[in-house]
């Protein structure tokens, strides 16, 4: 299974793992007539701090720099919709990627409800929306994916989680590592260590990846 069609099982996983959706992850139609300003969503920026275009590629492809500020721009209506209609109100924005930090919105996740703030809300009030996003998910390098995974979980390991499992190749997908028996799971991730290690190594996961394993 490709990680951007397939994540893996546990509740912290990507949200298209646990909506069984077909790809991963945001107007007005969602967060109120005046859109962004009403929720506080930030627009699409036009450039970062470099200077430079938010949404640039090396090879400065028009198509690709379209698609990136496409999902940008959905997963913005997406955020509109979960502090609007979910009433998710400190539901965190996209970064400037287009993917959402899912250790933000962990931080949102209501501990006595069923994650509904990770698959569209409650009783799905925004999967319409959370779809729109998953669906306009720039194409991933399951190469690059699997090797950022793999730093990843070597410095896990490094910094105490000795349990930490690698992620694997599968006919030229990525499978992700992390907890050895996720039905069962071994790893603390409420204990000091893991989440010492976890900070600690965030930096090792390319964007879109948080949360993967």
């Amino acid at each position: 299974m490709s990680i951007h069609t397939t994540p893996g099982a546990a509740v912290r996983l990507r949200v298209a793992g646990l909506l069984a959706l077909p790809v991963l992850v945001f107007s007005a139609a969602c967060g109120g007539g005046d859109g962004a300003k009403d929720s506080g969503v930030a627009s699409v920026p036009d450039e970062t701090a470099t200077g430079k275009p938010a949404d640039s590629t090396k090879d400065g492809a028009d198509g690709v720099k379209k698609h990136k500020s496409a999902f940008y721009d959905a997963q913005v209506k997406y955020v509109q919709c979960m502090r609007g209609k979910a009433g998710v109100k400190d539901f965190p924005d996209p970064e400037l990627s287009g993917y959402l930090d899912m250790s933000e919105v962990e931080k949102v996740v209501d501990p006595n409800g069923n994650g509904e703030e990770y698959k569209g809300g409650k009783d799905g009030v925004c999967v319409t929306e959370l779809k729109a996003a998953m669906n306009l998910e720039p194409e991933r390098d399951d190469q690059k994916d699997y090797e950022s995974m793999l730093a990843h979980a070597k410095c896990m390991r490094e910094k105490g989680v000795s349990k930490f499992t690698n992620p694997t190749m599968s006919g030229g997908n990525v499978l992700p590592g992390g907890d050895p028996s996720p039905a069962n799971p071994q790893l603390d991730r409420e204990s000091a260590t893991y989440e010492e290690a976890r900070e600690a190594c965030k930096d090792k996961l390319l964007d879109g990846l948080d949360g993967m394993q």
